[in-house]
């Protein structure tokens, strides 16, 4: 079985270096690294807010230990567990379910109703994600919503070797700039039983 990322982008997954492909591999398996999170404090009651609905992270931190659980269902979808530990001794944890929607586009559900459809590309061996819309998934309806409400993604991912790879995931609001960026290093590894 093809993995959804390699389904999305079809003859360009030969492109991606081999840590990329691993880390969108069909097996289940755990990414492991460092991840930073920037955003300005005035951020901090919307991000409170898009928290309770299960979107993004709502602590700042650089470097913090973590890892991401990552399983292909039997019905195409992926399920991502993202776990970061906080210097305090706390740990936040972040849930999404990955879709196909068609040739090289996706959606990233955070909750059962709200998600971010992306168009993805690879150049020069860098895989991209650019954010086309926030969706509300209302039974059978899909109802679009601008992006400019939030803030414009983008994701960038790259081979540092053959095992590691660093990610940078931004979101740029038309008036007020960058508002939210975390990036970080991993490597991927089978899942443990």
């Amino acid at each position: 079985m093809k993995g959804l990322m390699e389904q999305a982008l079809g003859a360009q997954w030969q492109a991606l270096p081999p840590a990329l492909q691993a880390h969108y591999q069909a097996a289940d398996n755990v990414d492991a690294g460092r991840l930073s999170v920037e955003f300005p404090g005035w951020m901090f009651p919307a991000l409170w807010l898009l928290r309770g609905v299960g979107a993004l992270l709502h602590r700042r931190g650089q470097d913090l230990p973590t890892t991401v659980s990552k399983r292909l269902d039997p019905h195409g979808r992926q399920h991502w567990y993202r776990r970061v530990e906080l210097k305090e001794g706390r740990e936040m944890v972040f849930r999404s379910q990955w879709i196909l929607l068609g040739e090289q586009r996706l959606i990233e559900f955070v909750n059962p109703i709200l998600g971010l459809q992306m168009q993805v590309t690879v150049d020069d061996g860098k895989l991209y994600y650019r954010g086309e819309r926030f969706v509300l998934q209302l039974g059978r309806w899909r109802l679009p919503l601008p992006e400019a409400l939030l803030g414009h993604t983008t994701i960038e991912e790259y081979a540092l070797d053959e095992q590691r790879f660093g990610m940078d995931f931004r979101l740029t609001h038309p008036l007020f700039g960058q508002i939210y960026r975390y990036h970080g290093v991993f490597s991927t590894h089978a899942q443990s039983a």
